[in-house]
């Protein structure tokens, strides 16, 4: 495979990419020797808490050759979620009686969705190649991520082009925001590289000082013990006593420091209905989805990346937001009906609220 069939693969890769769904396709090595060096340093500090899958591979998330035998090239995607303007958002964060879901989770999980349009992908790649038998197929192999494997998706990004990190560390895109998926694939095919994003985000120090626990320790430094997206959905047990009432009415997941950040002015809204909301999740109230039994939160949560809190971490998070809610009878009444039949996680955090209501 000569050069110039490598940069004509390329190309076309790109455009299938864009007709599949993704809205940008970038193409990398795998030198993350510099993105290596800062994990090594987040995990010394302990900023993974709980997240004991950081650093159960070893060296495998940041030496991709490692993970999947053979890859010398990183093909990565991006995909918008957004499906509302800011001042939607912005509503029912200032609403306190409001339940609100971070809003890459209000649609259909996007892990599997993801997943199917780049093996869509790698079946058009090896079609374009005529691999015609299994050892030329194996030779090739090509292997899809979507945040289900130790891979430094954000790291890839930059590299291929997608967008650079900022400081709350997600990836920006200047005509795009920061609202969107990432999905890889691994490759042995010896593809052109895109050029490396550079950095926008300038003296702008918005996202520290939305984030409501003060997780963004420093610049590209978040502390996820501190974060809200950790505590409701990460964290297993109790949700510590210090971070509850700065976590307000966010019930799964944060998006403050997205919703802040001015390069999500050009933000485009999603043509993925997938990832419209479902059973109204944009607009529930607390009230409301606390009284849901584990049937209904089943049944709501079908297709959801919700669901895999369970319900249990559900109404603990709930609780909590009750508990910062204004005081009234609702409110307490709720608590009080709850602590007849819950478990010891939930009840520890509905005393907490009525402490809180009182």
């Amino acid at each position: 495979m000569n050069t110039v069939t490598m940069q004509h693969l390329a190309l076309q890769i790109k455009q299938w990419g864009q007709a599949l769904g993704f809205q940008q396709v970038g193409i990398t090595d795998t030198d993350l020797s510099e993105a290596e060096q800062h994990l090594q340093t987040w995990l010394a500090k302990g900023y993974q808490g709980e997240m004991d899958y950081m650093n159960r591979h070893g060296l495998k998330r940041s030496r991709p050759e490692l993970l999947h035998e053979g890859t010398v090239r990183v093909i990565s995607v991006r995909m918008d979620y957004q499906t509302e303007a800011a001042e939607s958002m912005h509503q029912q964060l200032d609403d306190p009686t409001a339940a609100y879901i971070s809003r890459y989770a209000l649609g259909r999980d996007y892990h599997k969705l993801m997943r199917n349009r780049l093996q869509k992908l790698v079946d058009k790649i090896h079609a374009e190649l005529n691999l015609t038998t299994d050892a030329e197929v194996f030779k090739l192999d090509m292997r899809p991520f979507v945040d289900s494997a130790p891979v430094l998706e954000k790291a890839i990004a930059e590299k291929a082009g997608l967008g650079w990190i900022g400081k709350h560390s997600n990836v920006i895109n200047r005509k795009a925001g920061s609202w969107f998926f990432l999905g890889e694939i691994y490759t042995a095919l010896p593809l052109p590289i895109d050029e490396v994003s550079s950095s926008h985000c300038g003296d702008c120090t918005a996202c520290l000082s939305i984030c409501p626990t003060q997780a963004i320790v420093a610049p590209y430094q978040v502390d996820a013990r501190r974060c809200v997206s950790y505590l409701t959905i990460e964290l297993h047990g109790a949700i510590p006593e210090e971070y509850r009432p700065l976590i307000g009415n966010r019930i799964y997941g944060c998006d403050d420091c997205q919703v802040i950040c001015p390069w999500n002015r050009f933000a485009k809204l999603t043509a993925e209905a997938d990832f419209n909301p479902r059973r109204q999740l944009n607009t529930q109230q607390l009230l409301d989805v606390f009284a849901w039994t584990e049937d209904v939160f089943l049944l709501n949560t079908e297709g959801s990346a919700i669901r895999r809190i369970g319900y249990q971490r559900w109404l603990r998070n709930i609780a909590v937001a009750l508990g910062n809610a204004p005081k009234s009878t609702e409110v307490k009444a709720a608590l009080i009906e709850k602590l007849k039949d819950c478990s010891d996680l939930v009840k520890e955090h509905v005393l907490w609220a009525l402490m809180q209501q009182e």
